[in-house]
């Protein structure tokens, strides 16, 4: 935060910290929990949480941010696995019974920093490789682990989106993601602090809430693709959220593929279009598409970002020496020194994660000729054998919604007699009366027309509505037959 105390660092609605208000109050915070091995932060999405944060990090204490919306049961194994000393929270949030047994610590934002030497000692500048925050997994294969991000992690993956992304202390981010996880808060909060910049936070995404502060000084927007779907969906209607989304100086979507049609629609109307990039709890920032590249690349991640080597595996484990015909699926690995140090007591399953020091990402992905990835989803639920053929769920997805009476689709394999798995679609219909929504034989010729015949689904199953995390990401586990209305 080498910049003018005076400057704007954090806005959350009304609420604000300038770069000197927030050294006061995360240094005085700092200086409470020096020494501690670690502490938990209930991260609403709220100003205390980017002060607990800091604070953290200006201590050297490994920070454990919590989901508020966590269940109790797996609240208490984050708990246990962790072993917080200490629970930072705002001033009046009510905490669930699971955190009542540890030492709460209210985070004040109108502190100063102490005038006498600090209760702990400050002791040396941690090491890059030290611990700066523990991140748990969603938990769909079992329960969550936590991803140890060492220091030099956490600096280097900011780095590296600061230069694809051409991102400087003039830049103002604006977003409403929550705050405990890769995305929200080491990108979308820590990357304007590194760079010397500022964020407004909407503490609720809203469409209005976008276009507010875009309109008023915003230059760059985080989201995810449910959020830019409903900018998309907005535009034809409000002439204000066209003009400010032109304004700004770059959009950039994670967490999940940004579908084909949003990425037309912002484009078309704006003339902006949306960055997409690809990282994960464990890896930080591995892709992105590059501000400078000239080239249109909606449906692609990008290209590795700086200090981050990847290649792509076949079943073998051998690494896809082709990429010219983009069209030889296989699975991402990285290595770098964005990756974490491990899963926090589990060293079996950090064992298992790597591949020599390559790190098995689980996600799937084509590249082409210049090496750009493209990705078709994951290993455990959306690569689909069929008929002898590998399919990439992703790119069936993309083709369904093209079509005009798709507002929604997932795309998913189960198990056939004859091809191994058959192609499942789930489709929210655009229109919610069942008289006016596509025919299942519809979908499957329009996927048939743009793909090949062998990725058209076999079967169709219509939903009010597709399961999705906090995040935006489809739950496919969620979905299975028979399907309510289909």
């Amino acid at each position: 935060m080498r910049t003018s105390p005076g400057r704007p660092a954090l806005r959350f609605g009304e609420r604000a910290l300038t770069y000197g208000q927030l050294a006061d109050t995360a240094g005085a915070l700092a200086a409470r929990i020096g020494g501690a091995p670690r502490v938990a932060l209930w991260a609403t999405p709220t100003l205390e949480t980017a002060v607990g944060t800091v604070a953290a990090l200006l201590a050297g204490v490994p920070v454990v941010p919590l989901n508020p919306k966590t269940g109790e049961r797996e609240l208490a194994h984050i708990l246990a696995d962790s072993a917080p000393a200490l629970v930072l929270a705002a001033a009046g949030d009510e905490l669930p019974a699971a955190l009542r047994a540890v030492e709460r610590i209210d985070i004040n934002t109108t502190a100063t920093a102490p005038t006498g030497p600090p209760p702990v000692p400050a002791g040396p500048e941690p090491e890059p490789a030290a611990p700066a925050m523990i991140v748990y997994t969603s938990g769909t294969t079992g329960p969550p682990k936590g991803a140890v991000l060492p220091r030099r992690a956490i600096a280097a993956s900011l780095d590296a989106v600061a230069d694809a992304w051409e991102w400087t202390g003039d830049d103002v981010l604006v977003h409403g993601l929550p705050l405990f996880h890769v995305h929200g808060l080491i990108i979308g909060v820590l990357g304007p602090l590194r760079r010397g910049g500022a964020l407004r936070h909407l503490g609720r995404f809203s469409v209005d809430g976008v276009a507010r502060e875009l309109a008023d000084g915003g230059t760059m927007l985080f989201g995810v693709p449910t959020m830019y779907h409903r900018l998309a969906e907005s535009l034809d209607g409000d002439p204000a959220l066209v003009k400010a989304l032109a304004g700004a100086r770059l959009l950039v979507s994670g967490s999940a593929a940004l579908p084909l049609p949003d990425h037309t629609r912002i484009t078309t109307a704006t003339g902006r279009r949306v960055v997409e990039r690809y990282g994960m709890t464990e890896t930080l920032m591995n892709t992105s598409v590059r501000v400078d590249d000239p080239r249109p690349r909606p449906g692609s991640v990008g290209v590795p970002l700086p200090g981050v080597e990847l290649r792509l595996v076949d079943e073998a484990g051998a690494a896809v020496a082709a990429y010219e015909d983009g069209e030889t699926i296989g699975e991402i690995q990285v290595r770098g020194t964005n990756l974490f140090s491990g899963y926090l007591n589990r060293p079996e399953a950090t064992a298992a994660a790597f591949d020599g020091d390559w790190f098995r990402t689980g996600d799937m992905a084509v590249r082409d000729a210049d090496g750009a990835v493209r990705i078709v989803g994951r290993k455990a639920t959306d690569l689909i054998k069929s008929g002898g053929y590998k399919i990439g769920a992703g790119e069936i997805e993309n083709a369904l919604l093209d079509h005009p009476g798709v507002r929604e689709a997932a795309v998913t394999g189960e198990p056939d007699p004859d091809l191994g798995e058959r192609v499942v679609a789930w489709i929210v219909p655009a229109d919610a009366d069942p008289g006016a929504r596509p025919s299942p034989e519809e979908l499957e010729a329009h996927v048939a027309r743009q793909l090949s015949p062998h990725k058209r689904p076999r079967e169709v199953r219509f939903l009010d509505a597709l399961p999705r995390n906090d995040m935006g990401k489809i739950m496919k586990r969620a979905l299975s037959a028979p399907a309510a209305g289909s």
